[in-house]
């Protein structure tokens, strides 16, 4: 980036840091509004990176212990905030999401070591032979069929293995490189969206509106959301293989090696096999995706398999990343800043349409910035809230409203922060954030744009 623009952007993020709280905010107390100025500066700093990403959401958890918990520097109690405890930020650090980053990364470096990684692929790419598009139309939907049934983060771990050897064999100065690289994060996030299970926000919606005496079972789940997904998953490939064309070279992936089935590589394989399994099996046995992601952390160290050296490769700073996100969202909910933003708005002076527009932009700007579930679960409540009120109007339908804040949500994509699968893209240091922003903001217009139709035509079908 232009070295001018990016002292312009470090000087911006911090009068920004500082606007809200000098000049006052009428309706904040004084810990919204410093959030408001945390929430700015991390903002700015995220999308036009003039320090390195990862060191901004280190900067934010900074600014939250300085200033907003009970060890701060100043004072921001009052009859609507009570001061965090500290270790609350800083467990984010450590906060089961980055768990589950971590059992990514651990069977990541055990399919690399092992070979498992060619295997996997050639399990799995080989059927759609050795053109460049049709081996990422493959991962995609493989990727988008896993991630409908077990966690998108989960999923994104497991398959990021298989894009490594695809990568190996392009050409350095390959743009497709990038292309292949944010396939798997993309599909996941979409593929997450088909059930139920696939994503938090889904999970969110769905209790929201049995509260509201609306149940969706989930067959029914499926069938509106399936077809958005096949749709978008083939959209967001043609997307990739313009805007990172391929080379029109075949790939050609050297499979033929036979797997060494020594006693570490032995122990991978099934532990490998073994979390995979219990990822996907979640909703049977109920033990949680980030529970399931410490086993191969603690076996494949415990017996040898992966040692002290290839831990230390490990890319740390995703962790990083992801924990400024989380924490951020803490700040948002509990100062009140949320509720804020939200009540800025005279809803009840909206038509039925343009409430859904609103909610959509909000939604989708929100979700960029902050985790996809922490915007699901501060939008879906006031949507559900305005409908229990009277205050969408006569005709209107919570069920198809909230199902669009849900979904909308997943398709956020832009920044590494705004989804954990995007956050895992870029440890594989092949893209940077304008690429990620620019293909993801092509597939979440589509998208977004999909779904205002199929609330307006598709869903209604259906909810009635």
């Amino acid at each position: 980036m232009n070295r001018y623009l990016q002292t312009g952007a470090s000087i911006l993020g911090i009068l920004l840091l500082f606007l809200p709280w000098m000049v006052g905010v009428d309706g904040l107390g004084p810990a919204g509004e410093i959030t408001f100025g945390i929430f700015l500066l991390a903002a700015v700093y995220w999308v036009f990176e003039p320090i390195p990403i990862y060191a901004t959401s280190l900067i934010v958890i900074l600014l939250q212990v300085l200033l907003l918990s009970d060890q701060g520097v100043i004072d921001v109690s009052s009859d609507s905030y009570v001061p965090e405890r500290y270790q609350v930020f800083y467990g984010a650090l450590a906060s089961p999401i980055i768990i589950l980053f971590l059992g990514g990364f651990t069977l990541a470096a055990a399919a690399v070591k092992y070979g498992i990684d060619k295997s996997l692929t050639r399990l799995l790419i080989q059927p759609f032979g050795s053109n460049p598009k049709f081996v990422c139309l493959g991962m995609m939907l493989s990727t988008g069929l896993l991630s409908a049934f077990m966690s998108n983060t989960a999923t994104t771990a497991m398959m990021m293995t298989m894009v490594i050897p695809v990568i190996a064999v392009l050409g350095p100065k390959d743009p497709f490189r990038k292309g292949v690289a944010l396939s798997i994060p993309i599909a996941a996030n979409i593929g997450g969206v088909a059930t139920p299970i696939g994503s938090p926000p889904n999970a969110i919606a769905l209790t929201a509106l049995k509260e509201q005496g609306i149940a969706i079972t989930f067959s029914t789940w499926m069938l509106l959301a399936m077809p958005l997904v096949l749709v978008m998953l083939v959209i967001s490939w043609r997307i990739l293989v313009w805007r990172f064309p391929p080379s029109k070279e075949p790939i050609r992936l050297d499979l033929s090696e036979t797997f060494q089935w020594t006693r570490n590589a032995t122990i991978a394989v099934w532990v490998f096999v073994g979390t995979a399994l219990l990822w996907i099996t979640e909703a049977l046995h109920g033990v949680s995706s980030t529970v399931v992601a410490f086993i191969p952390l603690v076996v494949l160290t415990a017996t040898g398999a992966l040692s002290a050296t290839d831990i230390r490769r490990y890319p740390w700073e995703v962790l990083w990343l992801v924990a400024g996100g989380l924490s951020m969202g803490v700040s948002l909910k509990n100062t009140g800043l949320a509720e804020w933003l939200i009540g800025l708005v005279a809803w009840e002076n909206l038509p039925v349409f343009s409430i859904a527009l609103l909610f959509v932009a909000v939604a989708y700007s929100v979700a960029n910035l902050v985790s996809n579930t922490v915007t699901a679960s501060l939008l879906i409540p006031l949507a559900t809230g305005l409908g229990a009120a009277g205050a969408l109007g006569p005709g209107a339908s919570i069920g198809t409203l909230v199902l669009l804040i849900g979904i909308v949500v997943s398709f956020s994509m832009m920044l590494p922060v705004s989804t954990p699968p995007n956050a895992i893209a870029m440890s594989t240091q092949l893209i940077k954030t304008k690429d990620m922003a620019t293909a993801g903001a092509l597939v979440g217009i589509v998208a977004v744009a999909l779904c205002v139709l199929s609330y307006l035509f598709f869903w209604p079908m259906i909810l009635g």
